[in-house]
C-alpha cells in the first residue's frame, strides 16, 4: 500500500486544529502508520525543504516549520494515497483553495497554511526516511 508523509504544521497545533484535520483523513478511510507530535529541528527542516534552498523564501519556510511543535504522520490506505491526501489538503494558497478542503475551510494565509503532504512517491519516501528513519517507506 502507498504511504505518504503528512504534517500538521505549527499553526495547526497552535490553533487547536489537529483533531479536525486528522479526522478529515480518517473520514476518507486513511490510516496512520506512525503519528507523533514533536518539534522539527533546523537541520530536518533544511533537508525537508532542500528543493527550495537558495530561494528567497527558504529561510522563512525553515523558521516557520521550526517555530513550534508539529504533528507528523505516515498515512496509508487503499488507492492513490498521495493524490487523496493532497486533494483533502486543497491548494497551497487558502484564498484559492476549494471549500471542503483543509486549507479552503481553515487556513488564512499562504505562509501558514496548516498542513504539508508529500507531492510524489519519491518525495514521500525521502520525507518518511527523514522524519521516521526506523519506518520502512
Amino acid at each position: 500500500m502507498e504511504k505518504t508523509l503528512f504534517i500538521c504544521k505549527p499553526d495547526a497545533v497552535r490553533r487547536g486544529l489537529v483533531g479536525e484535520i486528522l479526522r478529515r483523513l480518517e473520514n476518507k478511510g486513511l490510516k496512520f502508520v506512525a503519528l507523533e507530535q514533536r518539534s522539527i529541528t533546523k537541520d530536518e527542516a533544511q533537508e525537508h525543504y532542500i528543493e527550495h534552498a537558495g530561494k528567497k523564501f527558504f529561510e522563512d519556510l525553515v523558521e516557520f516549520i521550526t517555530s513550534g511543535p508539529s504533528v507528523l504522520a505516515v498515512v496509508t490506505g487503499e488507492g492513490e494515497v498521495i493524490k487523496m491526501v493532497r486533494g483533502i489538503m486543497g491548494s497551497t494558497d487558502p484564498s484559492s483553495a476549494n471549500p471542503g478542503t483543509i486549507r479552503g475551510d481553515l487556513a488564512t494565509m499562504v505562509s501558514e497554511n496548516l498542513v504539508h503532504g508529500s507531492d510524489s512517491l519519491a518525495a514521500a519516501q525521502r520525507e518518511i526516511k527523514l522524519f521516521f528513519p526506523n519506518l520502512e517507506a
